[in-house]
């Protein structure tokens, strides 16, 4: 099933805005209106995985929209750990998936009993 999580706004006229900006995710074209956050163009845009978990490895995506909960964090331009529901999307953006650590190294400090 296909489900249409968000809509275009129409302007006063009725017809929807000419301003829109393209940018790249995982390597496909994808447009957005200019002025809305780069979480809600990659849910406009029916991307509903953001990054995986790097405890259990599960798809996430945002949660809370207010950069509360960090589950949107995404790469943009070559920087990681950006949250994309507090980043508004620019035209030329190259978004990719976040990716984190998968496997963690225990290190022990002081003596061993």
């Amino acid at each position: 099933m296909n489900t249409v999580l968000f809509r275009t706004v129409q302007t006063d006229n009725g017809e929807a805005s000419a301003q829109t900006v393209s940018f790249d995710f995982e390597g496909r074209q994808l447009n957005a209106p200019k002025g809305i956050t780069v979480a809600a163009a990659l849910m406009q845009n029916q991307v509903l995985h953001f990054r995986d978990s790097p405890v259990s490895g599960q798809p996430r995506a945002p949660y809370c929209q207010m950069g509360v909960c960090f589950e949107c964090l995404v790469q943009i331009n070559g920087v990681q750990n950006r949250q994309s529901c507090m980043t508004t999307i620019q035209d030329g953006m190259v978004i990719r998936m976040q990716q984190g650590q998968t496997t963690f190294t225990v290190i022990q400090t002081g003596d061993e009993q």
